[in-house]
């Protein structure tokens, strides 16, 4: 009998010292894979990310804001708005900025859209089309960001401007 409980707990110790081991390799297996921050991948591959943002707070009457296309629009995933004034807003590599309006068409008048925006770190241009004139008018266009490192990043933009 006290063979057969030292053959038993031998037995015990060799296999829970085998799960161990196992555990220990799937564990050392998987701190092998890299998570990268997406923001931080994008900056070193010379992109620039451009992210969703509500619809600011900071816009109380007439504005434009646009989304990449017709199904984020409806969705309300913009990535730009402005107050037709003098203010755009955007998330621009992780950070949100409000920059100021350099130059914007009339878009009561213009068939064609075009805002000028500049920060310290970017230079947008919104170039976009009437496609619907109702009581809001809807554009079609692009977004050109450029940073002063001459990258520049080109969007498709579908949005609105009205009151």
């Amino acid at each position: 009998m006290k063979y057969l409980i030292i053959f038993f707990s031998a037995f015990l110790l060799i296999a829970c010292k085998k799960d161990k081991e196992t555990i220990h390799n799937s564990t050392s297996a998987d701190s092998l894979t890299v998570v990268k921050d997406s923001a931080k991948a994008q900056a070193a591959s010379g992109k620039i990310q451009v992210d969703i943002i509500p619809f600011p707070k900071e816009i109380k009457e007439c504005s434009c804001y646009f989304a990449r296309n017709k199904a984020d629009f409806e969705a309300e995933k913009y990535i730009y708005a402005d107050d037709a004034g003098k203010t755009a807003y955007m998330k621009l590599d992780g950070k949100r900025l409000a920059m100021n309006l350099i130059s914007s068409s009339d878009m009561e008048v213009d068939e064609e859209l075009t805002k000028e925006i500049e920060s310290d770190n970017y230079k947008i241009s919104v170039k976009g089309k009437k496609i619907k004139n109702e009581e809001a008018l809807l554009f079609e266009g692009t977004l050109t960001i450029e940073k002063p490192d001459g990258t520049v990043e080109t969007l498709p933009i579908y949005g609105e401007c009205g009151c």
